[in-house]
């Protein structure tokens, strides 16, 4: 689905993105070698990374730079099939913690709102009490409520 498309489906929703979030990027933003993997990431992941590399290796072969089997692009290639390995294991490291910082403060308002249902259902019995003790205390037939006949 197109981003401007579901834009239009959720665009009376606020998107506010999550404080946990903003300070968990905050943090991971103080060292530099996150913000490079992280750059790194980005750039392995798009469409510019593709044309790229059709361009490199239409050069490459294109122009002739070694014969075939091309020993020495299937070697660099393979380094740096090496190394985007590790970045995408980066990455899917960040997205995990990402989802235990999610999940944590889930958790946390979970624990919350269970305080406020208890609390909750302890006023609600103790409501409950009241009531029972008025009615019975207002209900016809109870103590002294009744009248002598004349």
């Amino acid at each position: 689905m197109e981003q401007s498309a579901l834009l239009q489906r959720v665009g009376h929703v606020s998107l506010e993105p999550n404080p946990a979030l903003l300070e968990h990027a905050q943090k991971r933003a103080e060292s530099v070698q996150n913000r490079i993997a992280d750059q790194i990431t980005t750039f392995a992941g798009s469409m510019w990374f593709v044309y790229i590399h059709i361009i490199w290796f239409s050069c490459w072969i294109g122009l002739g730079v070694e014969k075939y089997p091309y020993g020495l692009l299937t070697m660099i290639v393979s380094l740096e099939a090496i190394f985007l390995s590790t970045f995408v294991m980066i990455s899917q490291n960040r997205a995990d913690a990402k989802r235990q910082v999610i999940a944590d403060q889930q958790w946390q308002t979970v624990k919350e709102e269970d305080n406020q249902n208890e609390q909750l259902l302890d006023r609600s019995n103790q409501i409950l009490e009241l009531t029972k003790a008025i009615h019975s205390f207002t209900s016809p037939g109870s103590g002294d409520t009744k009248k002598a006949a004349p």
